[in-house]
């Protein structure tokens, strides 16, 4: 088992990997924190625009032990690979039960007007989205569901919070996400790409059964999710082409965003897709 190199909490490069913790110095450094042996994999898989995204990899002796095809694959991507004690690792990671690995890496978000030249069919617009957990979490339904991009805007949280990227379980190194955009710009900005925006808001004046029913869910779509607590304010719900709520069956009062964001998809990537069109989570 390999001996730490790093062992003080107080070196230069423990302290610059401990600060962006702090959203300050992830815009100023342009890293984040990705913590854990499926966030790392993913990092070491992704390039950006700028090149390879994983810059550092800290482990400590037994993880990397464990995880020793990994620490080679990041060494072969261009990542310096340092072994720490548990201490180091520990400070750097915001969990409380730390998995012994963590990863800093380059931002890699994409300009909107790059999405917008792609021309995507299915796109979730996070307007006012307060809780990293939740961002996250929509972010891991879009992908799951085949969406081509997610956008936050510059009123939600930011994409690179520690818990944002722990929820998103890696999928924010599979599709584009734009940040920072004006909701009045992505909403405009979809529409004119051919998107048909759709507001999702438990007080929808349309049901999405029907909305499935009468066909109208095939073309391409960008679904606006708001607030966990509030919803949607009226001046975003005006920007939409119409207002969808999610129908309660049962007795429950409401769905959580992600939940219900998780329902909007599918309905799209299900309407957008031939019978049999789909992929089981349990297949092989």
């Amino acid at each position: 088992m390999a001996s730490p190199e790093l062992t003080s909490l107080r070196s230069p490069r423990v302290t610059a990997a401990r600060r962006l913790a702090k959203r300050s110095f992830r815009g100023k450094e342009r890293r984040f924190i990705a913590e854990g042996p499926q966030a790392v994999r993913e990092a070491v898989t992704h390039r950006g625009g700028t090149g390879r995204t994983l810059i550092e990899l800290y482990a400590t002796p037994e993880a990397a032990e464990r995880h020793a095809e990994l620490l080679a694959a990041a060494r072969a991507a261009g990542a310096q690979v340092f072994i720490a004690t548990e201490a180091v690792v520990a400070d750097i990671c915001d969990t409380v039960t730390p998995q012994g690995i963590v990863g800093i890496c380059r931002f890699l978000d994409s300009p909107f007007e790059e999405i917008l030249r792609s021309a995507p069919r299915l796109v979730a617009v996070l307007a006012h989205v307060r809780d990293p957990g939740n961002a996250g979490t929509v972010l891991r339904c879009a992908d799951a569901a085949g969406a081509d991009a997610v956008v936050l805007t510059d009123a939600s949280v930011d994409l690179y919070n520690p818990k944002a990227v722990r929820a998103s379980v890696g999928s924010l190194f599979h599709l584009p996400v734009a940040v920072g955009v004006p909701v009045e710009a992505a909403a405009a900005g979809l529409r004119a790409a051919g998107a048909r925006v759709l507001a999702a808001d438990g007080a929808g004046e349309r049901d999405l059964d029907a909305e499935l029913d009468e066909g109208t869910m095939g073309g391409p779509t960008a679904w606006i999710f708001g607030n966990e607590a509030w919803g949607l304010p009226e001046q975003t719900r005006a920007l939409a082409d119409a207002v969808v709520r999610v129908p309660i069956h049962g007795q429950a009062e409401s769905l959580n965003l992600a939940t219900a964001a998780a329902v909007c998809l599918y309905a799209s990537a299900r309407a957008q897709r031939a019978p049999g069109g789909c992929r089981s989570v349990t297949s092989s």
